[in-house]
């Protein structure tokens, strides 16, 4: 069975340190701590004198001053690599914490999957064609030398670097090697280890690149397990379950977290918040559970992400200028089926196409699978169609050969509309009004991947008012921009009415409308 030593970097809140080295090593595991030398010295001492008749736990020698982006947090982790391979030649596993970061799932768990797959678990992406770094320097922090902390030594560290650039002092990556980026949260096999504190005493001149290389424990470990280990032993994720925000900051867990956590594929979170004292004594006492289920389901991502952009009022300024295109044509009209429901709208539109012949298209703006012409490129991408979305639409009128044509848009997609509304053609919409079960929206946030099939019933009670909220929200704040031509279809009305907004909206004969009205299953789930 695997054993685990878990490699813990941390610079504060000692008695919260020992809490954690007490848990971690309750279930027969082991503990090497590294305590930042920037530390207090009382703080260490406490620390020490706790654990000193723990045989699971070592401290590293020498410890180092730690700097965000700095080498230093490298080579505090290689010294306490060290140390936890001379203190525990047991332990098959080695695993990078903080002291944000708590187990998820029960010690049982992690053994058995750990021994399910002879793997290393980190994330190594290939540093220049992958999207990892998503802003700022991304060749800057390899090809030029950076010997100053960015946070604490700012004046120097961007004067050292405007002077090599200026003078073109720019350096070549070690040949034999190929840069890898991802979490510093990994959990390598033994043989992984060794193999990389081997690899760090013979090839100085790879510790020295990487030692004034910026943000280098992004870089180091994943490069070195890219070069020495096969792909084939290489799980690319991180076994730790983060997140961060739009501004790059790690999303912190709070008590009612709970539930959401265990769902997770992950064998630990960061970060957990210092106040949640009830999230840290239930995730204490299921670390030391046993024959304890966890259902995956896995949502957490998706649910952050769509809790995170449901947008702001008024949050939107001038539009950017590849949205201001020309005019639709003046003579033109767009007819917009505005609804929530897709299958509903897809089966309308299929009815209208039927009973009048109008070109009519499905979610081309919400769809990636939409069927559409070729029209050069343009129609190949979402970004692209939304992007030049009134070109786009022009030549679509062309292709049709038509003044009149109808598409889907989801209601989501408010900019879309008051873009289409605000051109010199005519724009008439048409949103249908339906009804939404619990168990349709239950059906809808495993469809857009904010539940699973694991997902608890508890998670999902409190996850549908939300959605259904959602949803309301949508409906009201088109209804709130008062169109000009705007209608409504609604489940459950009378069909004479129905029939009426169909008229308006198509321009056809109340006999005709009323045939496309009664549709038969038309609002069916």
């Amino acid at each position: 069975m695997a054993k685990i030593a878990f490699i813990l970097l941390c610079h504060k809140d000692p008695e919260a340190i020992v809490k954690q080295a007490q848990s971690l090593t309750s279930a027969g595991d082991y503990i090497a701590i590294h305590f930042d030398a920037r530390a207090s010295r009382a703080a260490y001492a406490q620390i020490r004198a706790a654990l000193k008749t723990n045989p699971n736990v070592t401290f590293t020698t020498p410890r180092c001053k730690c700097g965000w982006g700095e080498w230093s947090l490298v080579q505090a982790t290689l010294h306490t690599l060290k140390a936890a391979v001379s203190a525990f030649p047991r332990a098959s596993h080695f695993y990078m914490l903080s002291g944000d970061c708590m187990a998820i799932k029960s010690a049982e768990y992690a053994k058995a999957f750990l021994d399910d797959r002879d793997m290393d678990y980190i994330e190594n992406h290939d540093y220049f064609q992958s999207d990892w770094i998503k802003t700022g320097w991304k060749e800057e922090r390899l090809i030029y030398r950076h010997w100053f902390n960015e946070r604490t030594q700012k004046r120097r560290f961007y004067a050292m670097f405007n002077l090599q650039k200026r003078l073109g002092l720019t350096r070549a990556i070690p040949a034999d090697i190929t840069v890898r980026i991802g979490s510093q949260w990994w959990c390598l096999r033994r043989r992984t280890v060794e193999a990389i504190l081997n690899f760090a005493r013979n090839r100085p001149d790879v510790t020295r690149f990487f030692a004034t290389t910026w943000i280098p424990d992004e870089t180091f470990f994943q490069t070195l397990v890219h070069h020495m280990i096969p792909t084939s032993e290489i799980e690319n994720r991180t076994l730790t379950f983060l997140m961060f925000s739009d501004y790059g900051m790690p999303v912190t867990f709070y008590n009612d977290h709970y539930g959401l956590l265990l769902g997770q594929d992950f064998l630990f979170a960061r970060k957990i918040s210092p106040e949640a004292t009830d999230l840290k004594r239930r995730l204490s006492v299921l670390f030391a559970s046993e024959g304890t289920d966890f259902p995956i389901s896995n949502e957490g991502h998706a649910l952050y992400h769509f809790l995170t952009n449901r947008g702001r009022v008024g949050r939107r300024f001038a539009q950017p200028f590849w949205k201001q295109e020309s005019s639709l044509g003046r003579d033109r009209e767009l007819m917009i089926v505005a609804s929530k429901k897709w299958d509903v709208a897809k089966r309308l539109i299929a009815r209208i196409r039927e009973m009048t012949n109008l070109p009519c298209i499905e979610y081309l703006f919400n769809e990636e699978a939409t069927v559409l012409p070729d029209l050069g490129g343009i129609q190949t991408s979402m970004i692209k169609r939304n992007r030049h979305r009134r070109a786009l639409m022009r030549m679509l009128f062309d292709f049709h050969r038509t003044n009149r044509l109808v598409i889907c848009i989801d209601p989501s997609s408010l900019d879309l509309i008051e873009d289409f509304a605000a051109d010199r053609s005519t724009t008439r919409i048409l949103e249908i009004d339906t009804q939404f079960s619990d168990a349709y929206l239950a059906g809808h946030a495993t469809r857009i991947g904010l539940a699973g099939d694991q997902t608890s019933a508890e998670a999902l009670s409190r996850l549908l008012p939300t959605i259904r909220r959602d949803i309301t929200h949508d409906s009201d704040q088109l209804r709130d921009r008062e169109f000009k031509y705007f209608n409504r279809l609604r489940e459950g009305a009378d069909p004479a009415e129905n029939a009426r907004h169909l008229a308006a909206f198509l321009a056809l004969s109340l006999d005709q409308a009323a045939e496309i009205a009664e549709t038969p299953n038309l609002f069916n789930d």
